[in-house]
């Protein structure tokens, strides 16, 4: 099992669970191409909405009925105006003795405009080692990625467009804090995903009262949608924000085609 699901699977979710072609079902059946969704406008964080000066979610990671993993996500404003974001997940128990894995993911935010300042990774997944950063130039409307492969000492580089103001895989569950959520509607926004922009849709489904570690909450639950990149195709991934002005993620979940993988909520701290 491969923690990068919490970016992209959550991580989404989208960072701690399993890159991208872990999570394609290699079975499953193919369709003819449906034309892509225009590339929408990156909204700004609702007027009002405040992200706190300093935060840390922990979230035990269950798949199937085995604890299998820790995450953490840790939020911090030392620039005003910008919010770093950091997560970490590593397996523990049987699954770290079978496949030991150990993520680390870095992002930045612009708290006015929602816009990614950058997004890197340091993955450790079993014998596989990577290091990646990712920049975003939105002047020259330009995405550059350099990722470095620490096993065969091997580096690459990558260029691509990209709008004017994207979220990342990291950024997108924080971004999404800052919308607002009615049941039945879906928001839509720019991700940059493999050096790609795509439209995800993040649809409020209903509400639904959560049972974690660090409390009871009344969420509302939340689907991630694509018509192509990362999400589509991967399986099914949703998060439980809280039903109030926080919109705090107290739970997420992808269903995959190689079992469930389950964040509960473990502890919140302003510090």
């Amino acid at each position: 099992m491969r923690a990068a699901f919490v970016v992209a699977a959550i991580g989404w979710v989208f960072a701690a669970g399993a890159q991208a072609q872990f999570l394609s079902n290699p079975l499953a059946p193919k369709h003819p191409a449906e034309p892509a969704r225009p590339i929408p406008v990156l909204q700004p964080p609702t007027a009002g909405f405040e992200y706190p000066q300093h935060e840390t979610l922990t979230y035990t990671v269950d798949w199937r009925v085995f604890q299998a993993g820790l995450a953490v996500f840790h939020l911090e404003q030392t620039v005003p105006g910008t919010l770093k974001i950091s997560a970490t997940a590593d397996t523990v128990g049987a699954v770290n003795m079978l496949f030991p894995v150990v993520d680390r993911f870095q992002s930045g935010m612009d708290t006015k405009t929602g816009c990614s300042t950058g997004f890197n990774k340091q993955l450790q997944e079993g014998r596989r080692k990577i290091a990646s950063d990712l920049s975003f130039d939105y002047e020259h409307g330009k995405q550059t990625q350099y990722e470095r492969n620490l096993v065969k000492g091997t580096a690459t580089r990558k260029e691509a467009n990209i709008p004017a103001c994207v979220t990342d895989s990291l950024a997108a569950i924080f971004y999404t804090q800052s919308q607002p959520m009615a049941v039945g509607q879906t928001m839509y926004f720019p991700l940059a995903d493999s050096m790609r922009t795509v439209t995800v849709g993040m649809k409020a489904e209903d509400r639904e009262e959560i049972k974690t570690p660090a409390g009871t909450f009344a969420t509302i639950k939340v689907q991630a949608t694509a018509d192509e990149g990362i999400v589509k195709n991967r399986g099914a991934i949703w998060v439980w924000y809280t039903d109030d002005a926080r919109h705090l993620p107290v739970q997420m979940q992808a269903k995959l085609f190689w079992g469930t993988i389950t964040f509960h909520l473990q502890s919140v701290e302003f510090k």
